[in-house]
């Protein structure tokens, strides 16, 4: 394969149009600017592993005046320019560096070269952006683990980097999706934390927030301190000014007697006495706060001003004494960050252990000073805080069994990537449940899977798959929802469990699921059709070069017809692991319904053709057809692409099925392994079709799961979701991981 140039007005760009055309591996041969933006050479991967395959047993040859193969489309070297200028003096001077890289591994092949400073001074600038922030090093580790190859050298835009970097610390900070809504549900809310944090005045700008938005007569408060001298006058006077009562509650009292004294109250608002995160009494009064009927929900407060290895102590203490309850301390708030020098500390606290951050305290008004926390703020004001030189303490926080330290990274890593996943691909949380039944016994697993199938996610469209087995397979491949977004719903439709006949199975995906939208995997018999035309969906199908239409009174083939058709839009795809341009054409035809039953007439209908060209030589690698009624005007392109997508889903799903048996149990239902191999392979095509910028960072972490060299193939994210799934597995049996994440 040739060197091919690619420019871009920014690196990014560019590095995005190599990647493009040549995938994640391709490799990136040089760089300069120009005078409109960026030029990068590059080469795919499989090229230079070649390249560098055939000179790796010349272990003592010096290195040819001229390389003893040049491909095609690389200009003949000339003499090059005296300032190194132009694409042909560029392109001869990379070959001969070329060749001294090769003479080199060749010489020092069984011992592997030290990373180059250059090729990791973008990776070590944004590392010592997060130390003088005031991150640690477990969670610098973490978040620097899926840098684009495009910033991790000393050519990476810092503007781009610093932006990548943003993006990638507010994704790892747990905060609540609403944060409003946590104030929403009815119930007993307890703050808890240590003395001086801030719990009275916080308490009382909840209760505020609470009045103002369920009325003051669903609202309560109550107190534990009293020991403080003037903390439950305090309290006093804030439930005054709201029109709330305030109650006591005494370590000798029950919650449920309290509760009887407050029927009625929907929303309980709790301001416990401040302990020490070293006074032992933490578990009693967590065991208190737990002692009723009504289980209470328990809110950390933490300060933002407090040194790091506080925060450390104050998380840790606090959610064991949780645990000893029985209850889950899963939710803080931040207090004080008006006060506080940095934030990077806390976040950091915060992101290695889990803890969603539900608001943020800036000040004493209530309730004024009391936000929903948001990350990009926050992330925001953490690396504006950023003092040089600092040696900070947060850096050096480490636990005293560096292999639980490691695991629990692998498990916040993890976490974060299921979290992602869930809210990418429609559908990823059940298929996950669908996956924990494998642990069930054999004769429980199909009435369990029959419940969680009872209420599937809605569909925008529906990719139908063929009625007949997979080849190699004794299985037929489930069919796939489309979602509003155009993405596939990764949870599928078994065939086996749709009634039988066209029309009611289509009827069936409309009246449960909402599918407006079908793809067929051919042209409709005359019932079908009929269904399709009353209930006016649209659809598609796609059929062969051969099948027959009319076109201008004559019957002729789609590939006869095909140099008629008039020309239109050019977009990107994927097929067979690879970025193609796919051009489409249009031509009116008439057609009518496939098989011999009952008399349906031909009616106007779009014939769609696609060409798939490989972007490189330009060689047309595939064609494909389609019918639809929708006329040439509507915006068919989307799902032409997406059921040329579908394609590949049915390869994947075998080899998900042929994979599963080695990581599931023996005993896993039929049905069930059936379901999540098409699910994964769903999963695994989406994240490979996807071109934006969240989804190469998510290919990214999910490929690093892997190890060595990271690959985009289709078939290397599905073993890696295949192995994300089975470290879950793993953790969670461990019963290392306290992130909601894992759970």
């Amino acid at each position: 394969m040739s060197v091919m140039r690619f420019v871009g007005e920014t690196s990014r760009e560019a590095m995005r149009k190599v990647r493009s055309a040549l995938g994640d591996e391709a490799l990136i041969l040089a760089n300069r600017p120009t005078e409109t933006g960026v030029e990068i050479l590059a080469m795919a991967d499989e090229a230079a592993e070649t390249m560098v395959a055939s000179t790796l047993p010349e272990s003592t040859a010096p290195a040819p005046a001229e390389p003893a193969s040049r491909p095609p489309s690389e200009p003949a070297p000339t003499s090059a320019a005296p300032d190194g200028g132009g694409l042909e003096a560029m392109s001869e001077r990379l070959l001969r560096e070329m060749q001294d890289m090769r003479a080199l591994l060749a010489r020092g092949a069984a011992s592997p070269a030290a990373p180059t400073t250059s090729s990791s001074a973008g990776r070590e600038t944004l590392a010592e952006t997060l130390r003088d922030a005031g991150f640690g090093r477990v969670v610098i580790d973490e978040l620097l683990q899926g840098l684009p190859a495009e910033l991790a050298g000393a050519e990476a835009e810092p503007a781009a980097a610093q932006a990548w970097l943003s993006r990638r610390l507010a994704g790892r900070l747990p905060v609540g999706i609403d944060p409003e809504t946590f104030l929403d549900t009815p119930g007993i809310l307890a703050l808890v934390g240590p003395t001086g944090v801030g719990k009275t005045t916080t308490t009382a700008k909840l209760a505020a927030r609470c009045v103002q938005r369920h009325g003051a007569e669903h609202v309560a408060l109550v107190t534990t301190d009293g020991f403080r001298v003037g903390a439950h006058e305090q309290l006093r006077i804030y439930a005054e000014l709201l029109g709330v009562p305030l109650h006591a509650l005494s370590p000798e009292q029950s919650m449920d007697e309290l509760l009887a004294e407050l029927a009625g109250r929907r929303w309980i608002i709790i301001d416990t006495v401040g302990m020490s995160q070293r006074d032992r009494r933490i578990i009693a009064q967590a065991s208190q706060l737990q002692g009723g009927a009504e289980r209470v929900r328990m809110l950390l407060v933490l300060n933002a001003a407090s040194q790091p290895g506080t925060l450390e102590e104050v998380v840790t203490h606090y959610r064991q004494a949780a645990r000893a309850a029985g209850v889950a301390l899963d939710d803080c708030l931040l207090t004080k960050q008006d006060e506080a020098g940095q934030l990077g500390p806390a976040l950091d606290t915060l992101i290695r252990h889990g803890l969603r951050l539900r608001y943020v305290s800036t000040g004493q008004r209530v309730p004024e000073d009391l936000a929903p926390a948001e990350a990009a703020p926050l992330v925001e004001a953490a690396l504006a805080a950023a003092r040089p030189g600092d040696d900070l303490p947060a850096a050096s926080v480490k636990s005293a069994r560096p292999d639980a330290d490691a695991l629990l990274g692998q498990g916040r890593r993890l976490g974060a990537l299921l979290a992602t996943l869930r809210r990418r691909l429609t559908g990823f949380a059940t298929l996950e449940a669908a996956w924990d039944l494998s642990a069930l016994p054999a004769c429980l697993q199909e009435d369990h899977l029959s419940r969680l199938l009872e209420a599937p996610p809605q569909r925008a469209g529906m990719l139908w798959a063929a009625r007949r087995s997979l080849p190699g397979a004794d299985w037929a491949m489930p069919d796939l929802g489309i979602d509003d977004r155009g993405g596939w719903v990764v949870l599928p439709d078994l065939q086996h469990r749709q009634p039988a006949g066209w029309p009611a199975r289509l009827g069936q995906a409309r009246e449960r699921q909402g599918v407006a939208v079908h793809l067929l995997p051919g042209l409709p018999d005359a019932d079908t059709w009929l269904w399709l035309d009353e209930t006016r969906a649209p659809w598609l199908c796609q059929v062969r070069p051969a099948q027959r239409v009319v076109h201008d009174g004559e019957r002729r083939s789609l590939s006869s017809l095909e140099p008629l058709a008039e020309a239109a839009e050019t977009r990107d795809a994927r097929f067979r692991g690879q970025t193609v341009r796919v051009r489409f054409a249009r031509l009116a035809v008439e057609a009518g319904p496939g098989g011999r039953r009952g008399p349906v007439a031909s009616c106007a209908m779009t014939a769609w053709f696609a060409s798939l060209v490989d972007p490189e030589s330009g060689r047309v690698l595939a064609r494909r057809q389609w019918l639809t009624p929708l006329p040439a005007g509507a915006d068919v392109l989307p799902l032409l692409i997406g059921q040329l997508h579908g394609e590949a889903l049915p390869r994947q799903a075998r080899r998900a099925w042929e994979r599963l048996p080695a990581l599931l149990p023996a005993e896993t239902d039929r049905e069930l392994r059936q379901l999540l191999a098409a699910g994964l392979a769903a999963a695994a095509g989406h994240l490979d079709q996807s071109s934006d910028d969240d989804a190469e960072e998510l290919r990214g972490d999910l490929l690093a799961l892997l190890g060595g060299r990271r690959r985009r193939r289709e078939g290397a994210l599905l073993e890696a979701l295949l192995q994300l799934l089975t470290a879950r597995d793993a953790i969670r049996h461990v019963g290392a991981a306290g992130l909601e994440g894992l759970r």
